[in-house]
Parts: C-alpha cells; structure tokens; sequence
C-alpha cells in the first residue's frame, strides 16, 4: 500500500536527497524556503544603476526572478547543490604571469558544466518522485532561467556572499558551480550556518584588473573581464584593453586572491579537468585556430558560447598585450583581412600597441595575482 502525502516523514526524507545528492558527485545539498523579498530589492538597486550592461535578460521576466513561485506556481522549497570544479595543478597563476600564454577562466577549461550537472539533478529528481506518492511539482535549474542561485544558496547555508558578488564556502572556497530544484514539497528547511566571514579583507577588490567593484558586495558588470569577453558582443572599450592581459575567456583573479581559496580542495570530476591543454596554450596559436578548428577544440565547452568573433576579438586583445616578437606581429597580421569590423578594430589597435612598444612608449603596468599577498 502506498503512502498518502499526510504519511510522509519529510525530514527523513531530507535527509534521504542529501544522501542521493552527494552519491551523485554533489559536495553539498541543502533546503531552503523562497522568501527573496530583501534579494529582489538589492536587484531592483542594481539594475537602476545600469551596472548589467547588455544583459537585458537580467531585468526580463519581472518579479519571477525573486519569486520563485511565480516562476514555477506551486513551489514552496528549494534544493540548492554545490559541485566543486577546480581542476588540479591547473597551472593558474604561471599562466596569468606568462604575457604569451592564454588564460581561461577554470570553470571553463573542461566540459559545459551545464550539461552535467543538469543531468545529475534530472536524476536526483527522478529519486524524489519515486519516492513521493501522487502529483509532485519539481523542475531542475542550472543557470538557465531567471533563478537567483547564489542568494538561494546562502539562505540553503553554502556558504555567504563574499565582497566578490561570489558565494564562498568556508570549507571549499569559491571555486564550484551551483545547482537548484525547485519543489512543492513542504520540506524541512535547513538553517545557515556559514554566516559572512569577509571581515575586514579587500583583497579582491584591490586586485581587480578594471576596477569592477564600486562597492564591497557590489559588481558593475560593464567593468568585469569575464562580462566583456564572454557577455558582451560588440567592441571592447579602450580603456579596458590594456588591463585584460592575456585573459581571453573570462577572469579569476578575485577567486584566485581570495584567502578563503587557498584551502580549495581540487575537484574529483573529471569532466572538469583541461581539455585540449586549454589551461597552456599559446594565444598566437590560439587565434591561428580556423573556424572548423575553434568548433572542433570548444565542442561541449562553455567557450563555444561566444562564437569565433569574439573568441578572435578577445585573442587580439591579448596579442596586444603581449611581448612583442615575431610570432606575435605574424599571427596578427595573418588574420588582418578576416571579415569582421570588430575584429579588425582590435587587430588594428593590437599592432599599434607593438608600434608603440618599438618607439619607446611603456605599457601600463598589470596588476598580477599574488595569492600570498592577500587581505
């Protein structure tokens, strides 16, 4: 004889989808109600202040975003999950210190996170509603709808918002995707425990290439690396061409400065470890890549994403920015014709800069992590 809802022990039942969470590769799994009124006010701030730039999505979809139950009507809890991602000897910082290398932001170097862990929560779902007698409201989210992971994962207890706008856990960093399933289940929500532990440290605000961060707390996206070479479509502004370095594809330096990182536990999927040595590679090689070859080298990559414009636009940026030799002078002027306005225009001011460079003008100093600088 099956179960009728009133029969149900929730919290057993819980504690049996934490248990099915971390068998599925989750480090942490926890519950939360949907109460955002005060996450929907600090965005409602952020988004007069113009500080999303072209992510109009960020202000679509109304109140749907902080009211979890507009977007999925019957919701009354959320699972949230934490899936760590650092790769192992990932070669961060020496990449970030060789102005010929490409840097990659490391949530990206291995395959699209998410495509795993959607299918991992799919499968955590399914365990739930098997378990679950009659009609059950869930839907799975992996940074795919208006869902305010990180504020849900703090509420869940996973950790705090740190200065960075990033959620940091006091036991594993930064450095892990988010995850969420949304339930009509009435379960027994969990009580955070890791409350803001920032204290007095600016590090990452100190250390940001392009001075991202008006405020503690608060990002103005149109500064950040990672909104101009993965976000944003058109031309890269001048003024943040030099500060980018070699970052091609997103930006880590406020993870990688963070002292709450230096503890980081490196992650045991290996669908996260570098493919195609994308955390050691040359930028001239890298944008010597063909068309065909940039989709063969991407494929099931986050990087795809941004298409092979932008992934040439953002290498110029870097070539610019790198040493000046012949390798460098000949892989930018190999791709001086290709049909694009917007990557002829950084072509253009990347030669300039190695015209420059030989006429005795110094670059601007870059600003380069140094993790034992922190605070």
């Amino acid at each position: 004889m099956s179960l009728t809802t009133q029969e149900i022990d929730y919290p057993q039942l819980a504690q049996q989808i934490k248990e099915w969470g971390l068998s599925l590769g989750f480090q942490q799994v926890a519950i939360t109600d949907i109460d955002l009124a005060q996450t929907g006010e600090q965005l409602n701030q952020w988004l007069e202040k113009g500080y999303q730039g072209d992510m109009q999505w960020m202000s679509e979809h109304g109140e749907k975003r902080y009211h979890p139950e507009q977007l999925l009507p019957g919701t009354q809890r959320v699972i949230s999950v934490r899936m760590d991602y650092l790769p192992d000897d990932s070669n961060m910082i020496a990449v970030l210190k060789d102005e010929n290398k490409a840097y990659i932001s490391r949530y990206a170097l291995g395959r699209d996170y998410h495509k795993l862990i959607r299918s991992r929560l799919k499968t955590l779902a399914k365990e739930i509603e098997q378990a679950v007698p009659g009609s059950l409201i869930q839907r799975p989210f992996v940074d795919s709808a208006p869902v305010m992971e990180k504020p849900l994962a703090e509420k869940a207890g996973l950790g705090w918002i740190g200065k960075h706008t990033l959620a940091i856990n006091s036991q594993a960093g930064s450095w892990f995707f988010l995850g969420e399933i949304y339930t009509s289940l009435p379960l027994p929500v969990d009580q955070s425990t890791e409350q803001d532990q920032c204290g007095d440290c600016k590090a990452c605000l100190k250390v940001c290439p392009t001075d991202a961060f008006p405020a503690p707390y608060e990002l103005d996206a149109r500064r950040c690396i990672s909104y101009l070479t993965i976000e944003h479509k058109g031309s890269i502004p001048e003024e943040f061409r030099e500060p980018m370095g070699n970052r091609v594809f997103g930006c880590d330096d406020c993870q990688a400065i963070c002292p709450w990182n230096k503890g980081a536990t490196p992650t045991r999927e290996k669908d996260f470890s570098p493919r195609h040595n994308l955390d050691n590679r040359e930028l001239a090689e890298l944008f010597l890549w063909t068309e065909a070859e940039f989709l063969k080298y991407t494929e099931g990559s986050p990087i795809r994403r941004i298409g092979y414009e932008r992934w040439l636009r953002n290498l110029a940026v870097g070539l610019g920015n790198a040493p000046s030799s012949s390798a460098v002078i000949d892989a930018l002027k190999a791709r001086e014709d290709y049909p694009s306005d917007i990557v002829q225009e950084h072509i253009i001011w990347a030669l300039g800069q190695h015209s420059m460079t030989e006429t005795g003008k110094k670059k601007r100093k870059r600003k380069i992590v140094n993790p034992e600088a922190s605070r």
